[in-house]
């Protein structure tokens, strides 16, 4: 196994740290999608980039550029208040979700792309991430995560208690795109290697997990990237040895890890409901 992971790091060490790149910022992201209730934009925004990289390749553009400039389009379209709306947010996520699956098969059909490019643009494949990627994935990520520490507090506020957000003099709308719009880029960047299924996996299972095992925000993103650490790292390894596709194994991965968090939290409801219904010392038998 070590010698696996040590030729895992000498052949692909730029799969290993944009994985590691994408899992945790993606994780930490992934906690505020689902506080704020719309998980379905993570895989609509994953479908939408991966329309956008389909596009650009064909017309020899850069695949983040024209990823980024469909996703922050979207962004911008579902910024319109749907609440007052007859047709609620989630179904314009869904028809844009069909949309953009669409569009990226049919692109990819006229293209001329060889099998393996067009499954590079439909599905991603970490393993085969080069340089140039990487490059990208860096500027655009980290930059995003040290975003999201700096403005903590109001994000915070505007995700977890908006009339507190108001009451504190928050802009919850400025803040609440701003954060969307932090989201389509990282989408965006990521989306050309990890593809729509293992990046609306990192956005959605990891915080599930952690916020399965804790209550506190600031404990539930740590946990959030760290479960879709260790699992990036254990999907490579399995992929790498077993000679299967990377992103697929790593998204299972996930998978197994909530399973394993949903039985603790059963386990742990099941032993406090046991403890707080038993009887006393001194008290009646």
């Amino acid at each position: 196994m070590l010698q696996d992971i040590a030729d895992l790091l000498t052949m692909f060490p730029e799969a290993v740290i944009a994985g590691a790149v994408i899992a945790a910022v993606c994780a930490c992201l992934g906690v505020f999608v689902i506080l704020k209730r719309v998980v379905f934009i993570g895989i609509t925004l994953a479908q939408v980039a991966a329309a956008g990289v389909a596009a650009a390749m064909v017309l020899g553009l850069s695949p983040f550029l024209g990823a980024a400039a469909l996703t922050l389009a979207t962004v911008t379209a579902l910024a319109f208040p749907f609440e007052t709306q007859r047709i609620p947010r989630d179904a314009v996520l869904g028809s844009i979700f069909v949309l953009a699956a669409g569009l990226s098969i049919l692109i990819v059909a006229k293209s001329g792309f060889g099998l393996a490019e067009v499954r590079s643009v439909l599905y991603g494949d970490l393993i085969l991430t080069q340089r140039g990627d990487l490059a990208v994935i860096l500027a655009t990520l980290v930059p995003a995560l040290l975003v999201l520490v700096l403005f903590w507090r109001p994000i915070v506020y505007t995700f977890a208690d908006r009339e507190a957000a108001r009451v504190l003099g928050i802009r919850v709308f400025v803040w609440e795109l701003a954060f969307f719009y932090i989201l389509g880029v990282v989408v965006s960047a990521a989306s050309r290697v990890g593809g729509a299924l293992l990046v609306f996996a990192y956005l959605v299972v990891p915080p599930s997990a952690a916020l399965l095992l804790t209550r506190r925000l600031v404990l539930a993103v740590v946990l959030s990237a760290a479960i879709a650490l260790l699992c990036t790292f254990v999907g490579l390894w399995a992929a790498f040895r077993c000679d299967v596709p990377t992103n697929h194994v790593i998204a299972v991965t996930t998978f197994f890890v909530l399973l394993l968090a949903g039985l603790w939290r059963f386990a742990s409801s099941l032993l406090a409901r046991r403890r707080s219904g038993a009887p006393r010392a001194g008290g009646p038998a």
